[in-house]
């Protein structure tokens, strides 16, 4: 396309560059598509005409010459190809509001856009890059009250910034320092929501991801006075579901011993172990279960029966702490996780009509 641009007189150098540019951007636009799949999810959220107006944009910038406005013309500003910089990257001008999902997408998504280019994405976005942010992600939340709960977030810390990810409407909000959390409390009372650590505005995508995991974890249908969640609280927790797999075998290796028994006599040991190593002693973890002390001896006889004098050891101690929390959260993931919806089975296939004497049982009971 060079060679046939520079080889026609200056003055036919727009036609021919209007003429080639689009068949030249069409390809790399496929190329893309097909190579790539980060644009082709930015392509399948702008759609493929605005990709390529994209595409044409950038190769107008890579070839030194001045960019267009929408509908206008492109003019060569020199006949020469400049080199190419290593490491450089153009971002395109694009409206404040597409810019702030573009920013939101490439901080949630973890595009690892140099540094450079962050910014002036940022700039464009009219979000000023804070040096730590927090994500906010908010349950069953409208577009209207999402949009309400930025605004309010934005007033009361400075700036947020609004995106979806999956079903999740999420906020990135700055962390200047301590007295934020006591801000989003604020915003967010009576709201389920769960809020992630603090972090570095490059990994903003940590904050969401944990965030998210979190608020998969509590119960569905809270109270209204319900307060939000954050992830400083249940770090240990998270860690320990970081793997399911992993937290299964722990629990399948150390509690092995438990397995004999019913599931009444294994939770009521469990229950009463974990207290035990949680408290650090028989009356401690009496109050803990409200129980009389008497009746945690007796239940720790029968543990140290299963579990022997290893029971003694100060790692198997701090192994099986982790193997019953681990059971304990995974649990509690399992029930908060939605119960799939069984179908509804056809009346007349499974029902047949009672006859007159059994009709008359059913009646007596």
């Amino acid at each position: 396309m060079l060679n046939r641009i520079w080889s026609r007189p200056r003055g036919e150098w727009t036609r021919v560059l209007r003429k080639e540019l689009p068949a030249v951007a069409a390809r790399v636009v496929e190329e893309l598509l097909r190579d790539t799949p980060v644009f082709a999810e930015v392509t399948e959220r702008v759609g493929q005409d605005m990709a390529q107006d994209a595409v044409e944009q950038a190769l107008l910038l890579a070839l030194g010459l001045r960019g267009r406005p929408p509908g206008g013309d492109c003019t060569p500003t020199a006949p020469k190809v400049p080199r190419p910089r290593s490491g450089s990257r153009v971002v395109t001008t694009m409206p404040g509001a597409r810019a702030r999902q573009a920013l939101f997408a490439a901080l949630a998504e973890d595009r690892c856009l140099p540094e450079r280019a962050l910014g002036e994405l940022a700039r464009q976005a009219g979000w000023p890059l804070p040096g730590r942010v927090r994500a906010v992600v908010l349950a069953g939340t409208s577009a209207a009250e999402a949009a309400q709960v930025g605004l309010q977030l934005a007033a009361a810390l400075g700036q947020g910034l609004l995106g979806t990810l999956d079903t999740d409407v999420c906020v990135l909000v700055p962390d200047p320092g301590p007295e934020t959390r006591a801000a989003l409390a604020a915003v967010l009372g009576g709201r389920t929501a769960a809020v992630g650590h603090a972090v570095p505005v490059a990994d903003a995508v940590s904050s969401l991801r944990w965030a998210r995991r979190l608020l998969s974890l509590t119960p569905p249908g809270a109270a209204p006075a319900h307060r939000p969640v954050f992830v400083d609280d249940h770090l240990s927790d998270l860690l320990l579901l970081q793997d399911e797999s992993l937290a299964r075998a722990l629990s399948a290796r150390w509690l092995r011993p438990l397995e004999g028994l019913t599931p009444r006599q294994s939770e009521r040991l469990e229950v009463t172990l974990l207290a035990w190593l949680e408290s650090g002693g028989a009356p401690e973890a009496a109050r803990t279960l409200q129980v009389h002390p008497q009746t945690v001896r007796y239940r720790l006889r029968q543990i140290e029966k299963l579990f022997g004098p290893a029971l003694r050891e100060p790692r198997m101690r701090f192994e099986l702490e982790l193997a019953l929390r681990s059971r304990r959260l995974l649990d509690r993931s399992r029930r908060a996780r939605p119960r799939p919806q069984s179908r509804p089975r056809p009346v007349g296939a499974t029902v047949r009509p009672l006859g007159l004497a059994r009709e008359a049982r059913v009646n007596g009971l």
